[in-house]
């Protein structure tokens, strides 16, 4: 199975696919999508669709798993990051891929064992975890943190979500 880790960002959406099969784990691909700041966000959100179902038509991943979204102090700022969830949510949902959330501190719980890891721990522990990867950045890294948090937590060892 292939499971697709979504990191969303308005500025650069993160992504990550890995493939399993039982217990085991390995690492497929990762990248980003930057998005140009002087496009019309309507623009901007409709790159991040156009480059994620190349992803998804490029990997063919069977499930997909998402960030839940922290609100932040900024409205415009939880806005413009909500409209690119959106976008990043609804796009495998059209190729009938189901999305599950997890909560950031859920995340690097399952990759660290400590729900308030540092970004570089979470990074360290990807690497560790997925022999042979060398994430594009922070945010193709945090996908695939994403997507090993789902393969714990949706049954890789009899667990549920």
């Amino acid at each position: 199975m292939r499971i697709l880790g979504l990191d969303p960002s308005l500025s650069s959406t993160g992504w990550g696919v890995i493939e399993t099969e039982s217990n085991r784990v390995k690492y497929v691909a990762d990248g980003f999508i930057p998005t140009n700041t002087k496009l019309p966000i309507a623009e901007r959100l409709s790159e991040i669709n156009k480059v994620l179902r190349e992803v998804i038509e490029t990997y063919h991943p069977d499930e997909a798993a998402i960030e839940q979204v922290f609100l932040n102090s900024n409205p415009s700022s939880t806005m413009k990051l909500s409209m690119a969830r959106g976008v990043v949510i609804m796009t495998p949902a059209q190729y009938g891929i189901s999305v599950t959330e997890y909560e950031p501190n859920k995340v690097k719980k399952a990759i660290v064992g400590v729900g308030k890891a540092e970004k570089s721990q979470v990074e360290t522990m990807v690497k560790v975890l997925l022999p042979g990867c060398k994430p594009k950045n922070n945010d193709s890294s945090d996908a695939l943190a994403i997507a090993l948090c789902h393969f714990q937590y949706r049954g890789a060892y009899g667990l549920k979500k």
